[in-house]
């Protein structure tokens, strides 16, 4: 049985029943910037979620529509800030904008600076002590940031070629 990997290559089965030799990946093929390729799918669907996600969830933080954001600030936070806690919270959203802006011209940094923020939201939910699963739900986004800052050490977003 033949697995092709591209045309003009193949690799063929050995030893178990569904076993094969890994396929060598051709490196222009696994690079192509084209929504055809799915790593750079990957690369797009989470270059974009992460450069909206924090822009609008910051923006947010001015008005409250979403929720009441200062529930989720834990007490240490607030007390150690200069501001009061509705004025901590769009400091927050400042904070919250210019990195899903970072993300938007340089991926590869703003997903560290993101998934950097999303650490110190875990804590900050932890020290709470009331929301585990919405910090559990952070790690698995801090995981998508990390993810996103390795695949941008391949691809650039269509916008920035």
């Amino acid at each position: 049985m033949a697995v092709h990997t591209r045309p003009g290559t193949a690799t063929t089965t050995t030893g178990a029943v569904g076993a094969r030799n890994d396929a060598s990946v051709d490196p222009e093929l696994a690079s192509e910037r084209s929504l055809r390729n799915p790593a750079y799918q990957g690369f797009a669907i989470l270059w974009l979620a992460f450069t909206v996600a924090p822009i609008l969830f910051g923006l947010d933080k001015f008005f409250d529509n979403l929720t009441d954001w200062g529930r989720y600030l834990a007490p240490f936070f607030v007390d150690h800030s200069p501001f009061d806690r509705h004025g901590t919270m769009v400091l927050v959203g400042v904070i919250e904008i210019g990195a899903g802006l970072l993300v938007l011209v340089r991926p590869r940094i703003g997903a560290y600076v993101v998934a950097a923020w999303l650490a110190g939201i875990i804590v900050n939910l932890l020290l709470l002590g009331d929301f585990y699963d919405i910090a559990l739900r952070d790690f698995g986004l801090l995981l998508g940031a990390l993810a996103l800052a390795r695949l941008a050490t391949v691809f650039r977003p269509a916008l920035l070629r």
